[in-house]
């Protein structure tokens, strides 16, 4: 890709966050209209799940397809491509006439999505090469999720109340149109020097491992255990055959090569933690401020405001430390803070008083707001660029799959707490094992900063990129 203008940069980066916002948008707006779906769908707990994690899921089963395919034929291309199927999928999600089409329809939201966030991420990192420049890229990135966090549950709480939940979908027709016009005009195209061949054993193996493992899990508090337990046999099954699979292909869908850099497969567990975290945070909160408070969708998402006015604060800020001084304070800062708030709620009952719970929510957006900058620019720093787009899929699919195991778990765990009780009544001593599921989160933030930082993590970097620049250069005759 040419070199381009700052003012060029710039505008390509506002473009690629335009992206992240609609997809981070749906996600916060939606939270905050679970119960109001639960009501008018009459949905359980475990159909509040799916309607969450029939994105999550699908999205992080198919955005390491979606960064090899844009790495192949142009990360344009498949940018645009995943405008339009995300706006489709909006509109058929705000039509939905039942819980199974919405969940459905979500799916089909995720499959354009999937070709947003990671392609997006690639986009930025060949336009910003020098590594300051792309760390305060990043941070500016990492600033629009804190924006949704800001703007999602005041949009969606107004918009609940007024209109209805179906219009929370509409939001993301103009941002999406608005998008793909400046995407044509303005972004240019680039791939990666030499085309990756498409693995669909491993691709298929991707989805079976995702797919039984979260239906197993949601599914558990309401189904008997000998109907549960072959779908966990399932999920082990496709974890061995991609570990036999993707090592045997000379461009596999799962380059495991990456997993050798100590930094890399640091920062996939930190997101697979952190998202975990938040995926269980927003769905207890959501719940309790609505169903146990009996607050309004407009009055809780004024509520989580002290969650999303750090997060956006903290990000940009995040971004400019990953640059200066790299990840390893950025790290532990959100370690120590998301620990603590999990701390809060688990053994104090935070949510009980008005200050702590203040106190729990400013606590949970400064960590989490500290947390994205570092997994992003750890994840694709030590790669070489020719495959940014799968470096860069692999830490979103970690956030993803961390986003659908912290609805699952945590909801499941809810579940069976609360069993055919009222939420007013059990809610708080049936999240209270929730909690601390998101006390070990933050904690394994905390603790695995070690392994992304220190001489011996850049280290065993340095050499997993000689490797991986090699064996690019290297002739490719066929797969196996």
């Amino acid at each position: 890709m040419p070199e381009l203008s700052h003012r060029r940069r710039m505008l390509v980066l506002a473009i690629c966050c335009m992206s992240l916002l609609i997809v981070s948008l749906d996600n916060t707006v939606l939270n905050v209209a679970l119960p109001s779906m639960q009501r008018d769908l009459h949905a359980g707990t475990s159909g509040l799940q799916w309607t969450i994690d029939a994105y999550t899921l699908v999205l992080a089963s198919l955005l390491m397809l979606a960064g090899s395919t844009a790495d192949r034929i142009g990360r344009k291309r498949v940018f645009m491509a995943g405008l339009v199927v995300f706006t489709i999928g909006s509109v058929l999600c705000s039509l939905a006439p039942n819980l199974e089409a919405l969940v459905a329809f979500r799916m089909v939201q995720a499959v354009g999505g999937s070709m947003l966030n990671p392609v997006a991420m690639s986009i930025i990192t060949n336009t910003f090469t020098d590594p300051r420049e792309r760390a305060r890229a990043i941070g500016v990135w990492g600033a629009v999720v804190g924006i949704s966090m800001a703007a999602g549950p005041l949009v969606g709480g107004l918009l609940v109340d007024s209109v209805g939940w179906r219009s929370i979908f509409w939001i993301n027709l103009p941002v999406g149109l608005a998008a793909l016009l400046l995407t044509l005009r303005c972004v240019p195209e680039s791939r990666a020097p030499r085309a990756r061949r498409p693995d669909p054993v491993g691709q298929v193996l991707v989805i079976v491992l995702f797919g039984s493992l979260t239906y197993a899990i949601i599914e558990a508090p309401s189904t008997p255990f000998r109907s549960v337990a072959p779908l966990a046999v399932v999920a082990l099954a496709a974890l061995a055959g991609l570990l036999v699979h993707e090592p045997r292909r000379k461009e596999p869908l799962i380059d495991l090569r990456f997993f050798r850099s100590a930094p890399f497969s640091g920062a996939t567990v930190i997101a697979i933690s952190a998202f975990a975290a938040l995926g269980g945070f927003l769905f207890l909160s959501t719940l309790y401020l609505q169903n146990v408070r009996g607050l309004s969708a407009l009055e809780a998402g004024l509520w989580m405001l002290p969650m999303a006015v750090p997060t956006f604060l903290c990000a940009p800020l995040s971004g400019r430390l990953v640059g200066t001084r790299g990840p390893r304070l950025p790290l532990l800062i959100a370690g120590f803070a998301m620990t603590t708030s999990g701390i809060l709620f688990a053994a104090f009952e935070t949510e009980t008083s008005n200050v702590t719970l203040f106190a729990g929510y400013v606590l949970f957006g400064v960590g989490f707001g500290f947390v994205n900058a570092p997994i992003t620019n750890t994840a694709v720093s030590g790669m070489p660029r020719a495959q940014a787009g799968v470096a860069a899929a692999v830490a979103s699919a970690s956030r993803q799959l961390g986003q659908t195991l912290g609805v699952a778990v945590v909801g499941a765990v809810l579940a069976s707490g609360v069993g055919s009780s009222s939420y007013r009544e059990a809610f708080v001593s049936a999240a209270r094992p929730g909690w601390w599921i998101l006390v070990v989160c933050g904690f394994a933030v905390l603790a695995l900063e070690a392994v992304t930082s220190g001489r011996w993590a850049r280290g065993t970097a340095e050499r997993a990129a000689e490797r991986l620049e090699r064996a690019e250069v290297r002739p490719t005759v066929g797969t196996s």
